[in-house]
């Protein structure tokens, strides 16, 4: 009798509450009503009794394909006004959790300095989240990604790269995160997509990435643990992405269209969110199950990714609130946060050579006739070095440039010709039979290649024939150019040091 008595009390309380229109969710009977054990039986985002809002939102931001822009160059912007947009961000939205979808650290005279330790301490004065591991991670090798994870105040994903020997995953780097706040938590997974081309062999002997249904596997298995221990939401980095560079995707593609990078069963209740890279593409697309899928153009131009999401602590249901692409010109009249040239400060000792006025070029310099002067380089070092012992036929290969891509006419530093030759690849000498070298070489239909040499020779190829070309360790090491290594070359010279003595000596005048 007793319980009824106090359970009609509380009804006629509640009653009086309603038809009075009191709303003061603080009133005591209402703490009666609420212990602060909240329950929303109809998923409205308020408690069914107390009526507080039971709803935690955050927003995401995601940078791909930054390639070490940090400072402002002849066509893309630094991080300064990024900087102060972040900040801005972390200071005004409720929840703000930074990440980076790889390829952050090459690319640029600043960062390649440092080997990424520029681009790193920057990222932790932010207080990014995380990083996904991309492939221009491992241009400077295992040992440059151990000291960036080293300075690192977060964790470097990739769920999916293996040590060859143990085969565990390699200590440089962990499969997940998690991020809390507000009574909820955020799993972040990472993982390398099947970039293997895209990486010098040399760079990768020791590791392996599982891809594939094997990477299915591992994310499937990773979000079943995260689940089970209490994650709400589940963020996806993946360095891989949708199409080639400069296509535009559809905005709700088939399962087939994405499965050339992502297995799509992955949206079926394992992933929420998938922050993306590699393909320089910019888009927001949303796959079968509704997932999102973004990514941002690379080399800084594009600006970043961003989500808010909206989850019910209760029921743990969740609805994005807002979606897209945060374009840098939303952002490129704030003023320059002074963080950049405090880090610049901090590092100059390191980045001092990328100032050195190496020389002129007297008209502007596209960047076919940069890398067919670098193939030119390649065979007058070769000839140099080696000519009296071999007869060397051909020097080139491929040869790649990076954003500007192109030289201005007018004063060259040494940090220009790294920007656009930022890669570490030394020169050697090599063997190759002839059939190769007609196939590989002389006759190829990749527009990457470029070679210079002795035109008599090239014209008489005889494929049975052994010949001897001069290519740097990218080239040399792609194993269907069946190329053997003969010599190697002074170590420390790279294409844009050859290039830098050539314009020194006046050879762009």
């Amino acid at each position: 009798q007793m319980k009824k008595r106090i359970l009609s009390l509380a009804l006629l309380v509640r009653l009086l509450v309603f038809f009075s229109g009191c709303n003061d969710v603080d009133a005591p009977i209402t703490q009666e009503l609420c212990d602060g054990t909240h329950t929303d039986g109809n998923d409205n985002g308020q408690c069914d009794y107390c009526h507080k809002s039971v709803m935690t939102t955050f927003d995401l931001y995601a940078i791909n394909d930054l390639h070490g822009k940090f400072v402002d160059g002849d066509n893309h912007p630094g991080v300064d006004e990024l900087t102060t947009y972040l900040k801005k961000a972390a200071l005004t939205d409720d929840n703000v959790i930074l990440l980076s979808a790889g390829d952050m650290w090459q690319g640029s005279s600043e960062s390649n300095l440092t080997s990424g330790l520029l681009i790193t301490d920057w990222m932790n004065r932010l207080d990014f989240a995380a990083m996904a591991l991309g492939n221009h991670e491992f241009d400077w090798g295992e040992d440059a990604i151990a000291a960036n994870a080293a300075l690192a105040e977060f964790p470097l994903l990739a769920i999916n790269i293996y040590d060859r020997t143990t085969n565990t995953l390699v200590d440089y780097c962990q499969g997940s995160t998690v991020v809390e706040f507000d009574g909820i938590q955020v799993g972040i997974i990472g993982a390398i997509g099947d970039c293997y081309s895209s990486i010098a062999p040399d760079k990768v002997e020791d590791i392996y990435f599982k891809t594939g249904s094997e990477l299915t596997k591992l994310v499937k298995e990773e979000s079943q643990r995260l689940r089970s221990e209490g994650v709400d939401f589940i963020v996806y980095c993946l360095h891989d992405g949708y199409g080639q560079s400069g296509a535009t995707p559809s905005t709700s593609p088939s399962s087939n269209r994405l499965s050339s990078y992502y297995d799509v069963s992955l949206s079926d209740g394992y992933v929420d969110v998938v922050f993306e890279g590699h393909t320089h593409q910019q888009y927001v697309i949303m796959d079968q199950y509704g997932v999102i899928h973004l990514q941002n153009r690379g080399d800084n131009k594009g600006g970043i990714s961003h989500l808010e999401v909206s989850i019910n602590t209760v029921t743990g249901s969740f609805s994005v609130d807002r979606k897209g692409l945060v374009e840098h010109s939303t952002y490129s009249s704030l003023a320059d946060d002074p963080l950049i040239d405090q880090l610049l400060e901090k590092y100059s000792e390191q980045i001092g050579p990328a100032n050195r006025i190496v020389g002129r070029t007297a008209s502007y310099r596209n960047s076919d006739y940069l890398r067919q002067k670098v193939a030119d380089l390649y065979y007058e070092a070769g000839v140099a070095c080696w000519g009296e012992t071999y007869d060397i036929i051909l020097g080139g290969g491929f040869i790649s440039v990076r954003s500007p891509y192109t030289l201005q006419a007018g004063e060259v530093t040494y940090g220009q010709l790294q920007n656009i030759f930022p890669f570490d690849n030394d020169l050697v000498l090599c063997s190759i039979q002839g059939r190769d070298l007609l196939n590989k070489f002389i006759n190829t239909s990749n527009d990457n290649y470029y070679i210079s040499g002795d035109s008599a020779m090239m014209s008489s190829v005889d494929p049975n024939a052994t010949y001897y070309v001069v290519v740097d360790t990218y080239t040399s090491s792609y194993a269907p150019n069946r190329l053997t290594v003969v010599e190697e070359y002074e170590k420390g010279i790279y294409a844009r040091d050859l290039l830098a003595d050539f314009i020194e000596n006046g050879g762009m005048q």
